[in-house]
């Protein structure tokens, strides 16, 4: 068995990562294509091994925030095609061309910037142009078609730019996953078809079209034009409530940590800092290390549970940097040494991550992209450990 410090980690199923990205795969429409995104070191569950398993089953693109993020990615996948979503400083650019990374257009000046590196730099940066139909972030401002028809003029003159080759066009939509969002994203969804079609009335035609995010690639197959940008549902879990069970996908995390010490506290004992909890009888205390520098929120103190030996444990006073206590008194034999469930794989679970996120008033995202990197990535198939990914090393 391959050893890893068994003091808090995370495990990552494999076998929910091929499953999920397939199921995604044979939802699509005929002809669309997947950019799985991997940004944020694949929220949480570790790029090198997520992009490794995407990639032997056979995705080909790649999408990032940033250029350090695409270099990781190039380091395990030498001819997949990888694009940054967000801002590359134009000085970048023989980088991005040397290593055929797509880069985000996010406007005129930038474009011209962007060109004139490349130009100097003798190379070709492949873009992709993005439009902002309404999520007001970054992008060429198209969210009126009269207003905005200046921003036709803009794009099509910055993909005639000696030095760049515009690859792409897409949108973000803003309420894809909002119950009240669909009015919205087929607006956005309709102003970007607009703007594809007046560029091409103007003679400029972009080979690769895409607008969907996550809740768009489950609920709205017509907008999967010829790629999806799936993210979280990637690593099995929903970007909102209302997208329950409309696909058949696993969670790929869970985090585990363990029993450092168990002690017996009086009853009217103070417990962690500030003594916001106090014992009101005898009870029996189980420290675990693990604490809000390993991405466990403090706002969390007093407000989750935790799992030893299949029942559930509640977490007593307020959460420290390293470590928290349980109030573990209806357990009888527990020990050093004893494995602890923070948050589960399955998603009906009351520590579910969903669960957890819900109980401090945030969304699962900010939960796996929080952990931090001192906390190892073990990888599992078939429950056999297969990898370790160790950041402190």
């Amino acid at each position: 068995m391959k050893k890893y410090f068994r003091r808090t980690w995370v495990e990552v199923s494999l076998d929910a990562l091929k499953h999920n990205y397939n199921t995604i795969k044979d939802s699509l429409t005929p002809g669309t294509d997947i950019i799985a995104v991997v940004k944020a070191d694949a929220y949480g569950h570790g790029v090198e091994n997520v992009v490794k398993e995407f990639s032997a089953n056979g995705c080909r693109w790649f999408a990032v925030s940033n250029l350090e993020e695409a270099m990781q990615v190039r380091s395990v996948n030498d001819e997949c095609s990888i694009l940054i979503l967000g801002y590359t400083p134009p000085e970048y650019a023989e980088t991005l061309a040397i290593n055929n990374i797509s880069q985000a257009l996010i406007d005129s000046e930038y474009a011209k910037r962007l060109s004139k590196k490349a130009v100097e730099s003798g190379v070709q940066v492949s873009v992709h142009i993005k439009v902002d139909t309404g999520m007001s972030r970054l992008g060429f401002v198209y969210h009126d078609s009269v207003r905005d028809a200046k921003s036709v003029e803009e794009i099509a003159s910055v993909c005639k730019l000696e030095g760049l080759y515009a690859e792409g066009i897409f949108t973000h939509f803003a309420s894809a996953d909002e119950e009240d969002g669909e009015l919205f994203t087929r607006l956005q969804y309709d102003l970007f078809k607009t703007i594809i079609g007046c560029l091409e009335f103007e003679g400029v035609k972009i080979p690769f079209h895409h607008c969907c995010n996550s809740a768009a690639t489950i609920i709205y197959p017509e907008m999967h034009l010829d790629l999806v940008r799936p993210g979280v549902i990637l690593y099995g879990l929903m970007p909102s409530d209302m997208l329950t069970g409309k696909m058949n996908l696993k969670p790929a995390m869970k985090m585990k940590t363990v029993v450092s010490m168990v002690k017996d506290i009086p009853a009217e004992t103070p417990i962690s800092y500030g003594g916001t909890y106090i014992s009101e009888n005898e009870v029996k205390i189980a420290t675990v290390p693990i604490g809000y520098a390993d991405g466990l929120p403090r706002s969390l103190s007093g407000r989750m549970q935790m799992k030893i030996g299949g029942q559930l444990v509640p977490v007593v006073g307020k959460i420290c940097m390293d470590q928290c206590m349980l109030n573990v008194s209806q357990l009888e034999d527990i020990r050093e040494g004893d494995s602890v469930v923070v948050f589960d794989d399955d998603p009906e679970s009351p520590i579910s991550v969903d669960s957890i996120a819900k109980a401090t008033g945030t969304i699962n995202y900010e939960i796996i992209c929080g952990i931090n990197k001192r906390v190892p990535r073990v990888y599992t198939r078939q429950k056999e450990v297969e990898s370790i990914t160790d950041y402190m090393k």
